[in-house]
Order: C-alpha cells, then structure tokens, then sequence
C-alpha cells in the first residue's frame, strides 16, 4: 500500500486527468479541421451544404468532401476523425452555423477595427426574399489607414416595412450596434426609389437633418440600369 501511494501515475484521479487531456487535444484538432475549411469556403463564397450529405452519396457538399480531402491530408487529423464520437463529431450543420457566426463577428469587428472610428458613406438598398419579407441591405464605404477607398458590406437585417422612418431607424439600430456613430455619415448612395431621394420625406432628408453633412448621390449602377432599359426599349434589336 506504501508503494502504490508513492506511485502517483497509478492514480485514478491521474489516469483521469490523462484521458481528459488526450479527449481535449482530439477536439481541438476536429474543431480546428472544421474551422480551416469553413473560413476557406467563405472565403471563395461557396455553399456548404449538399443535396444528399448520407455517406454513400459521392457528391456530400462542398464541405464534407473538402474536410474529407484535408484529413487526407493530415494523418492525425484523419485518426480523430475517425474514431470521434458521434455526439462529438464537429461538422454537423448546426456546428457549421456556429463556425459561420463565429467568422461574421470577426469579420465585423476587423471592419470596425480598420474604420478606426473615422467618417464613412452608407449604401442602403432594399428588397423582399424568398418569404416575402422586406429587408435591407447596408454597406460601408470609408478610406482606411493606407489611403485606400474600401467598400465593406456590414449586415443585412429585416425591416417591419420601408418606409423612410423605418429604414433609418434601422439604420441608426445597426450601426449603433457595432459602435458606430450616424454622426460621422458623410456620404449616402441610394436608388432613385421616393423613399430613398423624396425631397420631402425620403430617407437621404432624414438622415441629412441629423447629419448634415451626410451628402446623397444617386447610385451610378442604378443610373446605368435605368438608362439601358430606356434605350432597350426604344431599340428593339439591343432589347434582344
């Protein structure tokens, strides 16, 4: 008894704290496979997911098959792949979200970083998605810290309607919870919808009167758009 209580190793608390740390480095290693492949398909903007993810369908989606080409890649990466439990596999869908979520806010936080809380221009359009549902789409544009001109998109969110009121309020909301001020708009870039450039009530006069140094410009795309559908539809031959 003496000489197993000198013998530390043999403990049960030790035997323990052993597997635990091997069980930690085996999650580490699925997480950071799982991780490496999601920021790379963000980054190349492809879909994750397949049409038929079943393990005997050849094409399961872009990313089990790139994971699946990386842990070939890196035999101990393959190992705890394959032996994971499979409450502890680290590429279900909902894991997936998380690393997609978790990649957003740092991407946010890197653009607000790089903002530096400087002045920048909003570009705001709006549209339905598939459900019908009216949303608004914001993008940052600012000069960063090396001179360059950046254009950054910043969120998309739901708005209850789109009206003017409504999308500045949004507005306000979203920069507001990325700790940006309204205050340093100096430039907005719009369609010429009513809502947007009504000289009365649009949203370019509400956010003027908070800001108003927050110039308005009609949106050059849009300008080109109206223009090659005014043409096209004088010139039968360019209309097809």
């Amino acid at each position: 008894m003496m000489l197993d209580l000198d013998n530390q190793a043999q403990y049960i608390l030790a035997s323990f704290d052993k597997q635990s740390e091997k069980t930690k480095n085996e999650y580490r290693v699925r997480l950071n496979a799982s991780i490496d492949v999601a920021r790379y398909l963000l980054k190349e903007g492809l879909p994750f997911r397949g049409h038929d993810e079943s393990e005997t369908f050849t094409r399961r989606g872009n990313f089990l098959d790139l994971l699946k080409w990386y842990a070939d890649r890196k035999e101990d990466v393959k190992k705890v792949l394959e032996n994971a439990p499979q409450n502890d596999i680290m590429f279900c869908p909902n894991v997936q979200k998380d690393i997609v979520n978790c990649c957003a806010k740092e991407t946010l936080k890197a653009v607000v970083e790089d903002l530096n809380g400087d002045y920048f221009g909003i570009l705001v359009d709006e549209s339905k998605d598939v459900f019908h549902k009216e949303q608004m789409i914001l993008v940052l544009r600012y000069v960063n810290k090396e001179g360059r001109l950046i254009e950054r998109f910043l969120s998309v969110v739901h708005v209850k309607d789109t009206s003017a009121r409504s999308l500045k309020d949004a507005i306000c909301s979203l920069l507001l919870e990325h700790n940006l001020s309204s205050s340093h708009i100096r430039g907005q870039g719009y369609d010429g919808a009513s809502t947007m450039q009504g000289e009365f009530n649009g949203l370019k006069i509400l956010i003027m009167k908070d800001t108003p140094s927050a110039y308005s410009v009609h949106c050059f795309a849009h300008q080109l758009q109206l223009t090659l559908v005014a043409v096209a539809k004088k010139h039968h031959e360019e209309a097809d």
